[in-house]
């Protein structure tokens, strides 16, 4: 392999990880406002950051001292120049699998029972239109030893183009008394789900048979 090759590989790979940093960052700051994710784009002024979250209230703060405080905290931590934030709300959380997974974690974190917390989150998100969702739970959930228990409704694609187009994924990790808990939440979001095959009406291929009209007869006088 080239040199040049060797050094873009490397750039791509620190790119992907730093985002993969912020992205972290930015979960573990922005947890009580439902982080989402986030969006960047590098301008020849800085670096634009467009946050999704469920309640932008909480990042904002009170006449903008919430989102002061956090643009410093990410310049300084991961040193970019003139980053510019703007925070997006997230209409429907319940279709957002970010979100949701967070909302479990924290249920889980305050005691609720794994399995109690995850039909909760499985029927908030089917009542608001989802076509299907899969949670999957695996670590130390009750005791030193680990387990594995997936919670299911409806129908979400697992393969193929639309498994790609329609389903939302996410994956979040919970410390919890006994150990390390790893859940992982899809959702089949209703307007994207292309379906695989189209109905189309049955056109009859029989010629239509004209029925001979009887002509009246006239009666001598």
């Amino acid at each position: 392999m080239e040199k040049s090759q060797t050094t873009m590989i490397k750039k791509v790979l620190d790119k992907h990880s730093r985002i993969s940093e912020l992205d972290d960052f930015l979960r573990n700051s922005l947890s009580d406002a439902g982080y989402s994710s986030v969006e960047i784009t590098n301008t020849p002024v800085g670096t634009n950051l467009n946050i999704f979250v469920n309640k932008p209230g909480l990042v904002i703060g009170r006449r903008g001292a919430g989102i002061r405080s956090l643009t410093e905290s990410i310049e300084t931590t991961f040193k970019l120049s003139n980053p510019q934030i703007s925070v997006t709300e997230v209409k429907v959380p319940e279709l957002n699998a970010a979100i949701m997974a967070s909302r479990l974690a924290s249920s889980v974190n305050r005691g609720t029972p794994i399995r109690r917390a995850a039909n909760w989150n499985m029927r908030m998100i089917m009542n608001a239109g989802a076509r299907g969702v899969e949670i999957s739970v695996a670590g130390k959930m009750r005791s030193d030893r680990a387990n594995y228990e997936k919670f299911k409704a409806g129908v979400v694609p697992k393969a193929g183009f639309t498994a790609s187009q329609s389903v939302d994924t996410s994956s979040i990790e919970s410390l919890l008394k006994v150990g390390l808990v790893g859940i992982k939440v899809s959702i089949a979001l209703p307007e994207k789900y292309v379906s695989e095959f189209k109905h189309k009406p049955k056109v009859s291929t029989e010629t239509p048979t004209e029925t001979p009209t009887e002509t009246p007869t006239e009666t001598p006088t």
